[in-house]
């Protein structure tokens, strides 16, 4: 009998453990828009900014619960000008208290750890439109295998259309609150994606969950749209379930409570602004505007559109920024093109119901912006890439739009890396645009006087000196902005509460 072989040794050399991988993807995920907005890190507080961070962080620094009968109280103010969403004030109330405490913690001006405050709100917002095409395309337990070659693409494909296209831009006006609401509705709806068992005990809670969706602001009005959609579209076409089986039961149940909460308040607010004007900001326009509008809202969120609105009014670029940027991004970009071997395949299934997904989530912040009278009037103006709070749920729709129908194609790692090199590129230059946008803002003698406002409540002086010195920035102030009484208890109001918490005393004595 021959003597047998002993069997070949093969030595394996083994890629990152699945947990390395998603650490990467998140961290991708977070840095890039990180990287894309820090040029906006000192810009001034802008419109109800330059007031509200002073006038709640004031107000709720000692008792941040304050916040809940606060604003409970201001809802029949707020109704009787057709706005209602409580808890949406609450939340912007919160990220004005947070960057307000950031200030106070370490000795930050205001107008950077509000500004530092709105690009964590654009982290996180990444990281949900990674968790969302995950949670799609998945077939398994989400965090048990590594994930898809998505997670390469659709960091660059978001960060690149976080431009500050305008003053109305999520990225410059109430990003905290806007581009945190856009990361809920994305995480509802990858929660809706996953989860298909319901336990009674949930049942209370998920009408609650409706109801409170209704009652948030209009960009969580299509969180449950969305969610119906990406549940659908997961049990059918990655999980082969029939159509019947797609829409889970809780879905159901948000919807019970989301319904009667929403409509008993349109019929209010439709009452009331029958009778006098409304606030036009979240007023519903409907006419033939609306249909003009839809498609140049669908297109807004593309990078080339928004950059010239970043750069309205000229001036050079910084080549320093596009340097800084195009470095670590590369970093970034080289890290998930070395990773791309070892990432889950997309199978074009799956790749057709990501895409369904963002043009849902597309087609519905497009028709909400389509519905205000102002991106009406800015498309009447051709400003067509303007940003607007509708731009927080279109910017990351986009994204995972371009990073899915690349994926119908089957591509080859070649074809993936390049268009990584090109996205990077895209940020890259919205990075650089925005700090065009900053260095145009910080242009007027009323941001830089804006700015200095911060830097004397953050480093208050309470010698007499000091005070002299406020009541001079507080007349200039009014010099600038002229608006009357008004303008002088609104002032007044929001200062005083940031220096009777600092210091407690009035941040100008001789105006009492």
């Amino acid at each position: 009998m021959p003597p047998q072989r002993a069997p070949e040794m093969r030595f394996v050399v083994e890629g990152p453990p699945t947990g390395a991988l998603w650490r990467r993807a998140v961290a991708r995920a977070a840095l890039v828009p990180f990287v894309v907005m820090a040029p906006l890190v000192a810009m001034a507080p802008t419109a109800d900014h330059k007031y509200n961070v002073y006038w709640h962080g004031g107000l709720f620094r000692d008792n941040p619960l304050r916040i809940v009968p606060h604003t409970v109280d201001s809802l029949p103010g707020y109704l009787r000008n057709g706005n209602f969403r409580p808890l949406g004030r609450m939340l912007e109330k919160s990220v004005d208290l947070l960057a307000y405490a950031m200030g106070d913690v370490f000795g930050l001006p205001v107008n950077v750890a509000f500004r530092l405050v709105s690009i964590a709100a654009a982290m996180l917002l990444g990281v949900a439109a990674l968790v969302l095409a995950e949670s799609v395309v998945a077939r398994e337990r989400l965090f048990r295998r590594p994930p898809s070659t998505l997670a390469a693409l659709t960091p660059f494909a978001v960060g690149a259309g976080l431009v500050a296209a305008g003053r109305s831009s999520p990225v410059v006006l109430f990003g905290g609150l806007y581009l945190t609401t856009a990361a809920l509705v994305l995480t509802i709806a990858a929660a809706a994606a996953r989860i298909r068992r319901v336990r009674a005990w949930s049942i209370p809670l998920l009408i609650v969950g409706g109801a409170a969706l209704a009652a948030f602001n209009e960009l969580t009005y299509l969180a449950l749209p969305l969610a119906t959609v990406a549940a659908a579209v997961r049990g059918r076409w990655v999980l082969g379930l029939p159509w019947r089986r797609c829409v889970p039961l809780r879905l159901l149940l948000g919807w019970a409570g989301f319904l009667p909460v929403f409509l008993a308040v349109r019929v209010v607010i439709q009452r009331y602004c029958a009778a006098g004007p409304c606030y036009h900001g979240s007023d519903v326009a409907a006419g033939p505007a609306v249909l003009e509008t839809f498609p140049v809202r669908l297109l807004a969120w593309l990078p080339p559109l928004s950059w010239p609105q970043a750069v309205r009014g000229g001036g050079n670029l910084s080549g320093v920024v596009l340097v800084l940027a195009l470095a670590v991004l590369a970093v970034l970009a080289w890290l998930a093109i070395r990773d791309l071997g070892r990432l889950a395949a997309v199978g074009r299934p799956a790749a057709v119901a990501v895409a369904v997904v963002a043009l849902t989530l597309l087609a519905l912040g497009a028709g909400l912006g389509s519905l205000s009278a102002d991106t009406q009037g800015l498309v009447a103006a051709h400003r067509w890439g303007q940003g607007w709070r509708d731009s927080a749920l279109t910017v990351p729709a986009g994204g995972l739009l371009v990073a899915a129908a690349v994926h119908i194609a089957r591509p080859r790692r070649l074809l993936l890396g390049g268009l990584v090199a090109v996205l990077v590129a895209g940020c890259a230059v919205s990075a650089t645009v925005n700090k065009r946008f900053r260095d145009t803002v910080m242009e007027s003698p009323i941001a830089r006087l804006d700015n200095r406002l911060a830097e004397a409540v953050a480093d208050f002086d309470t010698t007499p000196a000091g005070a002299a010195d406020r009541c001079a920035l507080r007349a200039r102030f009014f010099a600038l902005n002229p608006g009357g009484a008004g303008l002088a208890r609104r002032f007044d109001k929001s200062f005083d509460a940031a220096a009777e918490q600092r210091a407690g005393a009035p941040f100008c004595p001789t105006a009492r």
